[in-house]
C-alpha cells in the first residue's frame, strides 16, 4: 500500500511540474514581445552590475541561465516565427552563453580542447625562447638584462625581416592569471610570414618584482595571422612556467594543467591589445620598439578570431547611440562639451577596424585606456573630464529607462535594425 503511495506521489509530482512548465510556456508565447523585453531589462541591469563587479556575476548568470532555460523548455529557439522577430536577442544570449558550457572556458563556439588542438601551430612558443639558460634569465627581474642581451645575440643571427622586437615594461592594469599584483613584463614580437601561413607572435613573459621570491609563471602567446582581405585572425594561449627544487624550468599550457582559463575575447576585442606601458617603465633605449611594435598592430587590419566566435553577434559597441539620443540623455547643451565631442569610440572600435567594445567586456582596460589618456586617440582631456567621459560611456551603453533605452538594450529590442 505504502509502495502504491509513494508511486502516486510521484506521479503527481511529475505531472504537476510538467504542468506548471507548460503553464509558464503558455504565458511566454501569449506575448513574447513583453516576456523579451522584461528579460533584457533584468540581463543588461546585471550586466552591467557584473561590469562594475565581479561580485554581482553570479546574479548575472542566474539570469542569462533562466533565460536559455526558458528559450530551450519553451523551443522559442526553434520557432521561426520568434527568432525572427527577436534575432539579436536569441544570438546574443547563445552568444554569451558558449562559456557557460562545459568546457567552453574561453568561450569560443567549439571545447577547449578543441580550440588548443586545432590551434597549436598558431600558438606554439619558438624553440629557441625555451632554451634553458634564457628561461632562468627571463624569470626573474634581477636577469632582465642579460635575458635581453641573450635575444641581441638571436637577432645578430637572424634577417632584417625576422629580428626578434622586444621591450620590457610595467603595464599600468593587469596583472598575470597566477598573480594579480605581477605587472612587470618582458614582450618579444617574433614576426611572422603570412604568405607561408606564419603567424606574428607576441610572446609575453610575467617578471617577477626585484626581491619577490615566489616567480611569476605566466607566458603568454597572442598570435595574427594576416588574411588578404584587410582581417587578421587571432589566436590565445596561456602558459604556466613551473619551478622544481632541481632549479630546472618547465613549460606547460594554463589549461592542460587544470588552472582554468579565461574568455579570450571579454579582453581581446581588437585581437591584439595596443600597448600603453606605465609611464616611465621603459628605458629610453626601448622606447622606439614600443612604437614599432604598436605600428604593426594597426598594421594588422579588423580583428577576427578564427572562425571560433562571430564577434558581430555581440552588437554594437560604446559610443554608438545617435545624436538625438545622446541629447535627451544628457542634455542639449551636452553636445557642446568636450566630453561629448570624444564620445568618438565607434570612429575606430567598430567591425571594419579595431572591433566593437561591447558586453562581455573588461572594465579595467577600458577604464585604463580612457581614464589613464590613452583613448580616444589624440584627444587632450583634463583628468574631470576623463573620468566624465568613461562614466557618459558606460551610461549610455547600459542604460535601460524605457523611455530612452540605451545601446545594449535598445539593439537587443530590435530597435536599431
Amino acid at each position: 500500500m505504502k509502495l502504491c503511495l509513494s508511486i502516486c506521489t510521484c506521479v503527481l509530482l511529475i505531472a504537476s511540474e510538467a504542468s506548471a512548465k507548460t503553464s509558464q510556456c503558455s504565458n511566454i508565447k501569449s506575448d513574447t514581445a513583453e516576456w523579451v523585453t522584461r528579460r533584457v531589462d533584468a540581463l543588461v541591469r546585471t550586466a552591467h552590475s557584473a561590469y562594475e563587479s565581479d561580485d554581482a556575476l553570479p546574479a548575472y548568470h542566474r539570469v542569462l541561465d533562466g533565460i536559455n532555460r526558458s528559450l530551450q523548455r519553451c523551443k522559442l529557439s526553434e520557432d521561426a516565427d520568434f527568432i525572427n522577430h527577436h534575432r539579436e536577442f536569441v544570438e546574443y544570449v547563445a552568444t554569451i552563453s558558449l562559456d557557460r558550457k562545459p568546457d567552453h572556458e574561453l568561450g569560443f563556439n567549439v571545447p577547449d580542447k578543441q580550440y588548443f588542438d586545432e590551434t597549436r601551430s598558431f600558438v606554439e612558443i619558438p624553440d629557441y625562447l625555451l632554451q634553458p639558460a634564457f628561461l632562468k634569465l627571463v624569470s626573474r627581474w634581477e636577469t632582465l638584462d642579460q635575458a635581453k642581451a641573450f635575444l641581441r645575440r638571436l637577432n645578430s643571427a637572424r634577417s632584417a625581416s625576422g629580428q626578434l622586437v622586444f621591450f620590457s615594461y610595467i603595464s599600468r592594469h593587469l596583472g598575470t592569471p597566477d598573480n594579480d599584483d605581477s605587472f612587470r613584463r618582458l614582450l618579444i614580437v617574433v614576426p611572422g610570414n603570412s604568405a607561408l601561413g606564419i603567424p606574428d607572435k607576441w610572446v609575453q613573459f610575467g617578471i617577477s618584482d626585484p626581491g619577490q621570491k615566489i616567480p611569476t609563471r605566466n607566458l603568454s602567446v597572442v598570435s595574427a595571422m594576416v588574411n588578404a582581405n584587410g582581417t587578421f585572425d587571432a589566436y590565445f594561449k596561456d602558459y604556466f612556467r613551473t619551478y622544481p627544487r632541481n632549479g630546472s624550468i618547465t613549460i606547460k599550457g594554463r589549461w592542460e594543467l587544470g588552472e582554468g582559463d579565461d574568455n579570450c575575447a571579454q579582453c581581446h576585442k581588437s585581437g591584439i591589445l595596443p600597448i600603453f606601458p606605465a609611464a616611465g617603465s621603459v628605458s629610453p633605449a626601448e622606447l622606439e620598439a614600443v612604437e614599432i611594435v604598436n605600428a604593426r598592430f594597426r598594421s594588422y587590419g579588423s580583428p577576427r578570431l578564427g572562425g571560433y566566435l562571430d564577434q558581430t553577434k555581440l552588437g554594437p559597441g560604446l559610443s554608438t547611440a545617435g545624436g538625438d539620443d545622446r541629447n535627451h540623455r544628457f542634455g542639449k547643451t551636452f553636445a557642446a562639451t568636450n566630453v561629448s565631442r570624444a564620445m568618438t569610440c565607434q570612429s575606430c572600435h567598430n567591425p571594419g577596424r579595431l572591433g566593437s567594445l561591447n558586453w562581455p567586456m573588461d572594465p579595467l582596460i577600458l577604464s585604463s585606456f580612457v581614464e589613464g589618456g590613452q583613448m580616444p586617440f589624440g584627444m587632450t582631456l583634463k583628468n574631470v573630464e576623463r573620468r566624465q567621459l568613461y562614466n557618459k560611456l558606460i551610461e549610455e551603453y547600459f542604460a535601460t529607462d524605457n523611455a530612452n533605452p540605451g545601446i545594449l538594450k535598445s539593439w537587443l529590442l530590435g530597435k536599431r535594425r
